[in-house]
């Protein structure tokens, strides 16, 4: 299915109970907004989760749904709540207590892409952030709670698997259990979006696949993980983040020569994961 705000594609038979999705690849960059963006086209993109959707794009062959952003997280970020504007970019909101992301310019509308990196010069209009909010936010994320809703009623649970990459600075000196850098960050917020049993076999699909997993540091997981993990209601949530050098140039935001490898391995990955959901959608089903 094709709308403004997201591609959505179905399997021919949904297998269990997981979902995919990847909030921040799009990148249909509407020319207005270039245009009125200081920033030229490579800088721009530098928030983007560029690739993952192709990374991904074998889910539904393996009976799995995969909802994928249209709109650039430069243009509207779909991992925060549609009410945390940043009153420094837009016109006429108040100014009052805010999380640290609105406050560092990366509120529902982007002042910033990484690094800090200013989008505009000056304001935008309020209407102008509530008509991204009514066209892109909104349609998105019934297209995604819709999907979550369909596992619940038809495999008794839902399993959301959101599907990031991180730059590979943002690593730093993190490093597994094993002293390794991390390949795969996954966020559960710390236990209060999604089950430990869950966490642990995806984290097992992983390692299994010869790649290296830290949890929660540096991301544990931002509102999509906050709003829709519920796991005492039987519905989780575990953000999956990549690390971009390992399928990309960063500077050139181009795949590098392990693309074809990386999306090889997560053919093995993703059935594994979607296996996890099926044990109880069959009991339901019976």
């Amino acid at each position: 299915m094709n709308h403004s705000a997201y591609q959505l594609h179905e399997p021919e038979t949904r297998l269990g109970s997981v979902v995919f999705a990847s909030p921040h690849s799009g990148r249909r960059y509407p020319w207005a907004f270039l245009e009125r963006s200081v920033l030229d086209e490579r800088a721009i993109r530098s928030s983007e989760d560029a690739f993952v959707d192709l990374l991904f794009a074998d889910v539904p062959a393996f009976g799995a749904p995969l909802l994928l952003a249209q709109a650039p997280r430069a243009y509207l970020d779909l991992n925060r709540a549609d009410d945390e504007l940043d009153p420094a970019l837009v016109q006429g909101v108040a100014r009052h207590q805010m999380n640290p992301r609105v406050a560092s310019g990366l509120g529902v509308v982007p002042r910033v892409v990484s690094n800090g990196r200013a989008i505009y010069r000056g304001k935008i209009p309020r209407a102008e952030a509530e008509m991204r909010i009514a066209r892109i936010w909104h349609p998105y994320h019934a297209a995604l709670g819709d999907l979550l809703a369909t596992s619940r009623v038809c495999f008794g649970e839902a399993i959301l698997i959101d599907c990031h990459s991180m730059p590979h600075e943002a690593i730093g000196a993190i490093r597994t259990q094993t002293g390794a850098r991390p390949d795969v960050v996954l966020g559960d917020r710390f236990g209060a979006a999604a089950a430990g049993n869950i966490v642990d076999e995806i984290e097992a699909t992983f390692a299994d696949a010869g790649l290296s997993v830290a949890r929660n540091t540096p991301f544990a997981g931002a509102f999509i993980a906050r709003h829709y993990g519920r796991p005492s209601l039987g519905q989780h949530v575990v953000q999956v983040e990549l690390d971009r050098a390992l399928y990309m140039n960063e500077r050139q935001i181009r795949p590098n020569g392990n693309f074809e490898a990386l999306r090889g391995l997560l053919r093995a990955i993703i059935p594994r994961i979607i296996a996890i959901g099926q044990a109880k959608g069959q009991l339901v089903a019976e």
